[in-house]
């Protein structure tokens, strides 16, 4: 890679994420301050702020023998559990769910042995998604060099890398020793003019946002019953008709999270009743992304629900313009409003681990590259 390359992705990152102390110290504190159950509940984990080379980041720590844990702390759980979760979409063909589900049955043995889930995680937002701040080789080898020698026997991870978000700071990573294992498939609405082209889908989904009954609801019109119903509603799209390995925010991590000016919240209502649909909108320099997302899913698919609180999203970040990150899932439709796929990898050191987890990673990545991805690819995991 020429000098000039290395230019041009840094240049292209350098705006996208931004992890302001304030905001960084705000979610800390919010962890610390309430038990994480009360806030995540299906969550174990420790929270504390990590500085290096004059940034801040959320680090979350945790131990092997918390296993089965969220996803978002447990890697095992997303390699294994999510995983076979997510064969519920070949139900439509037996052999090959019965084939992916003996594969990842197979490779479970391997996950284990990588000790994975004996983790310090750095940038962990405790989102699916966490947008990562541009990361050269200095800070690598400085963020790199402070962990090992706080947590000698924990794996160092940092999650959410993406090709298209992230060029720069995965090539730092990789040379400065980080392994990176491949995730899922995600997708990102990266267009940010102010008129990005509009596709029929689009357009749709603006029109009815324009013509629904449903009033619109406001970051500053939430009121603690909506806090509740905003539980309720997620719940309902991400843990009942999705899989309950989702994280279970809570009403109380919604209220908190916003009062705390953290994430900004919007959504739909009947008139003078109770929310229909609710998001929750991360922006993080100029990036976005959308950690909570639910509807009522008793209504018709008529109605529309998804597209426009979809919608809501896709224009916050038209308006201010930004980089938005939609995350996983929805592939067909998101592909239709714009949006381009990319695959998400997660970084791994492990150059100070006994011999054995250092190999079961290495073996991890390189399934993960001949098989894992070509999957995700072929059927939009």
């Amino acid at each position: 890679m020429t000098r000039a390359t290395t230019m041009d992705r840094r240049a292209q990152q350098a705006d996208r994420v931004e992890n302001k102390r304030a905001k960084v110290e705000a979610f800390v504190s919010l962890f610390n301050e309430i038990p994480v159950s009360d806030l995540v509940a299906n969550l174990t984990t420790r929270v504390e702020t990590f500085e290096v080379a004059g940034r801040a980041f959320p680090l979350t720590l945790n131990d092997a023998g918390e296993a089965p844990n969220c996803y978002i702390c447990c890697p095992s759980s997303g390699y294994i559990d999510y995983a076979i979760d997510e064969t519920r979409n070949f139900a439509a063909h037996p052999s090959l769910r019965r084939a992916l589900r003996a594969l990842i049955g197979a490779c479970a043995p391997l996950v284990r042995a990588s000790g994975l889930d004996h983790q310090a995680q750095v940038n962990n937002w405790l989102y699916s998604t966490n947008p990562v701040p541009l990361l050269d080789r200095q800070t690598v080898a400085a963020l790199r060099s402070a962990l090992v020698a706080r947590f000698p026997d924990r794996a160092i991870v940092i999650r959410s890398l993406n090709e298209i978000a992230d060029p720069a700071s995965i090539a730092a990573l990789t040379a400065e020793g980080f392994r990176m294992l491949a995730a899922r498939q995600i997708y990102i609405f990266a267009d940010r003019s102010a008129a990005p082209a509009m596709t029929k889908n689009l357009k749709r989904d603006r029109k009815q946002l324009g013509t629904t009954l449903f009033e619109r609801v406001c970051d500053d019109d939430f009121s603690e019953a909506d806090y509740a119903r905003a539980e309720q509603l997620y719940n309902m799209l991400y843990l009942d008709k999705y899989t309950p390995l989702n994280p279970h925010y809570t009403a109380r991590y919604i209220a908190e999270m916003h009062r705390r000016g953290i994430i900004s919240l919007a959504g739909l209502r009947r008139p003078g009743g109770d929310l229909v649909a609710v998001t929750g909108l991360f922006e993080n320099g100029g990036t976005l992304t959308q950690p909570i997302v639910g509807y009522d899913t008793g209504l018709p698919i008529g109605e529309g629900l998804y597209r426009m609180v979809m919608a809501l999203a896709q224009d916050h970040a038209t308006a201010r313009g930004l980089f938005f990150n939609m995350s996983a899932g929805a592939a067909g439709f998101k592909r239709l409003r714009g949006a381009v796929a990319a695959i998400e990898y997660i970084a791994v050191y492990a150059g100070h681990l006994p011999r054995r987890r250092r190999m079961a990673i290495r073996v991890m990545e390189t399934v993960l590259a001949l098989v894992g991805i070509p999957l995700l690819r072929r059927f939009e995991l």
